[in-house]
């Protein structure tokens, strides 16, 4: 049965995508319309291991690391559209297209995710994914998945 933004806090996302600490990018989903699009956040802290080296004197959130969090947003996207058997199969991120760097992403922010279905045919996803943070773009592109056998 496909998840509700209402069932998906921390624990039911670690059910959904095969990520474990520190690599978990969605800390909640906030509305989900299978079909069509996602919403949802990271909490970003200073506790978090890649800040010791960028960059020690002022921790910049990686640009790999956010478009990472849009693509786990996006395979929940698609597990809610399509759900599929995540003991024998796997989503993996492909690809992105058009990706853009705004503004940095500190610890202390909140990252808003959001994603949208481009196309899906098959067992390839399509999707587009904002990132930001107050309101303010921080980072977009066009990320592209596929479910495959584990």
């Amino acid at each position: 049965m496909p998840p509700r933004a209402s069932d998906l806090d921390i624990q039911r996302i670690l059910q959904v995508l095969p990520h474990r600490h520190p690599m978990v990018m969605v800390d909640r989903v906030t509305r989900i319309e299978p079909g069509k699009e996602i919403t949802g956040y990271k909490a970003v802290s200073f506790n978090e291991p890649w800040f010791t080296g960028h960059f020690p004197s002022r921790p910049v959130l990686p640009g790999v690391l956010i478009i990472e969090a849009l693509a786990q947003i996006g395979g929940i996207l698609a597990y809610a559209t399509e759900p599929f058997d995540s003991a024998s199969n796997v989503l993996y991120f492909l690809g992105i297209d058009k990706a853009k760097f705004r503004k940095p992403v500190v610890p202390g922010d909140r990252l808003d995710l959001r994603c949208e279905i481009v196309h899906h045919r098959s067992n390839v996803w399509k999707l587009r994914g904002h990132a930001s943070v107050d309101g303010t773009l921080a980072a977009e592109g066009e990320l592209l998945a596929s479910v495959v056998d584990r």
